[in-house]
């Protein structure tokens, strides 16, 4: 990456400070101080339990070249500023917001030179964002991905590794332009509420904001659920600086000029007006009335019910615990395909990517051709086959309103017995535990309780908390095994021909969290690893 003057980088961000050394060379932006390189910039961010400006000095060591600082933490950075007064300094009055906006100027603002897709809601985000990936993707745009689970920039997939849904700015603004490089043209992003509140997804001018729900969830965080939703309206509120961004750039009044996709084309780069910004929203979302009115652009409306009206449909013909055969529907003509994931929200889902993907001028031969042709969504519903009698599925579902919907979708198709695995992650909203314990109740024919990310939680007391809702709500069949390879194991060796095991909560996510140390994990190959111990072992032990 080319180096640039420090005052490039901060010019366009409100300053307190002298304008000296404002002419140093950067070579990178980052809020980890143990990515600091030679003659990077640290961004000093206050976190909820670490501050940034505790590691100044470590910085400065490890090579900065300039450091912004939050100037209400100056008895924390005036004692560096002495002693290096060779370090640029800037301190602005918050960090966190300044740190998007460096870090976009630094790249020179990448999100403006892609078609940027931002997908947020409490649940169903990931699979979305992989269907949208899809769909842009069978349709010959060069599309990037970033989610919770894994990216992809230009051909090469990754795995998200940073425990963050949606990771910091400096990351994001860093793929990005990793995106541009590679020749992509597209991206599509899973942007969580988190993200929006903290900042992190500043500057990543989505053109089309799809939003995928909401339920009582990160209270714990955003302490109302009005509060948790104004945070959510923040992508949709975004769609109107991305216009203002488009009509300043249309009409020459910035320094940076029009991608080729701005500068006049629809989605297959023809020529004509660009697309404007639009929202992407089922019908029978209750809150689909107020998306619509946090922005000012076009609202695209979807459905997977039939008898509804709305601009992109995905209808079911018949269902099974494997997928659903459908038919895309949209102005330009309906299709029939295949989709590989079971349930009535998944094809909300499959809906709210069309929707998102029919904004972009992709029509439904492209859509048709992306789902039957879908490479398995990690840990989404995802089906482990070791050769083994009965039916094994990881998913990610660690909300009650998500573990609800897929017991509910998936009981009905077991012609033996529902056979589940869960746990619920420390440090989150406290009705996770008592939600999801009810919706084990209702549903499971035998559930194993255990561990899923405790952090700073104890795993014992959390297992017998959950455990005691679950019978408060009816439940009766149930083990308790803090240890989830163990409870993964026992929920194995349990299951008869015909059966199914659910191991819900983790999905795909590669740790493992606990208070003093994160473990690699995988459901999905602990799982696989369980299933061919147990393929070992004479028939009969599968049968017990």
């Amino acid at each position: 990456m080319t180096s640039k003057a420090l005052r490039e980088v901060v010019g366009s961000i409100s300053l307190s400070n002298d304008g000296r050394l404002l002419d140093t060379l950067v070579s990178g932006v980052t809020r980890d101080s143990r990515a600091v390189t030679r003659d990077s910039l640290f961004v000093a961010i206050p976190g909820f339990s670490v501050d940034g400006h505790s590691y100044l000095q470590s910085a400065v060591e490890n090579g900065a070249a300039a450091l912004i600082v939050q100037t209400d933490r100056r008895q924390l950075w005036q004692p560096i500023a002495d002693d290096h007064p060779e370090i640029a300094l800037v301190s602005v009055d918050d960090t966190r917001a300044a740190l998007p906006q460096i870090a976009a100027a630094f790249h020179d603002y990448p999100a403006r030179k892609l078609t940027v897709v931002g997908v947020t809601g409490t649940d169903g985000k990931s699979t979305t964002t992989y269907l949208t990936h899809a769909m842009l993707s069978a349709a010959g745009h060069r599309t990037g991905l970033l989610n919770g689970v894994e990216f992809q920039v230009g051909a090469e997939w990754s795995r998200n590794e940073t425990g963050e849904t949606t990771p910091e700015a400096d990351f994001i603004q860093t793929r990005l332009a990793e995106m541009v490089a590679a020749g992509d043209t597209h991206a599509v992003l899973e942007v969580s509420s988190h993200a929006l509140e903290l900042h992190r997804a500043d500057q990543i001018n989505a053109q089309v904001a799809v939003f995928t729900g909401l339920s009582d969830d990160h209270l714990d965080f955003h302490e109302t659920r009005e509060q948790y939703l104004a945070a959510k309206l923040k992508l949709f509120q975004s769609l109107d600086a991305h216009q203002s961004i488009l009509s300043s750039r249309a009409t020459g009044g910035t320094a940076h000029p029009l991608s080729p996709r701005e500068a006049g084309g629809d989605a297959e780069g023809r020529g004509g007006l660009p697309t404007p910004p639009t929202a992407v929203v089922r019908a029978d979302d209750p809150l689909n009335a107020t998306i619509a009115a946090a922005h000012h652009q076009r609202t695209t409306i979807v459905t997977a019910t039939p008898d509804t009206t709305a601009d992109v449909s995905i209808l079911a013909s018949s269902q099974d615990a494997r997928g659903s055969d459908i038919r895309v529907v949209t102005p330009a003509g309906a299709l029939g395909a295949r989709l590989p994931l079971p349930g009535a929200y998944n094809l909300g889902n499959a809906a709210l990517a069309a929707g998102a993907a029919w904004s972009l001028g992709v029509g439904p031969v492209a859509m048709q051709a992306a789902l039957n042709d879908l490479r398995p969504v990690p840990g989404r519903m995802e089906s482990i086959d070791e050769g083994q009698p009965f039916t094994v599925i990881v998913d990610a579902a660690a909300t009650g309103p998500a573990l609800d919907l897929a017991l509910q979708t998936l009981k009905p198709h077991v012609s033996g017995r529902l056979i589940l695995v869960f746990g619920v992650a420390g440090e989150r909203d406290p009705i996770r535990k008592s939600s999801m314990a009810a919706a084990a109740a209702q549903y499971a024919d035998h559930t194993v309780i255990t561990n899923e990310n405790p952090r700073s939680e104890d795993p014992v007391d959390m297992v017998r908390e959950i455990a005691s809702h679950f019978v408060e709500s009816g439940g009766r069949s149930l083990d308790e095994q803090p240890d989830r390879r163990r409870a993964i194991e026992r929920a194995l060796s349990l299951a008869q021909p015909d059966d199914l095991v659910l191991i819900a909560g983790k999905g795909a996510e590669p740790t493992l969290i606990y208070a003093d140390r994160t473990e690699p994990w995988d459901d999905r190959l602990v799982t696989r690893a369980a299933l061919n111990s147990l393929n070992n072992l004479p028939t009969a032990r599968l049968s017990q």
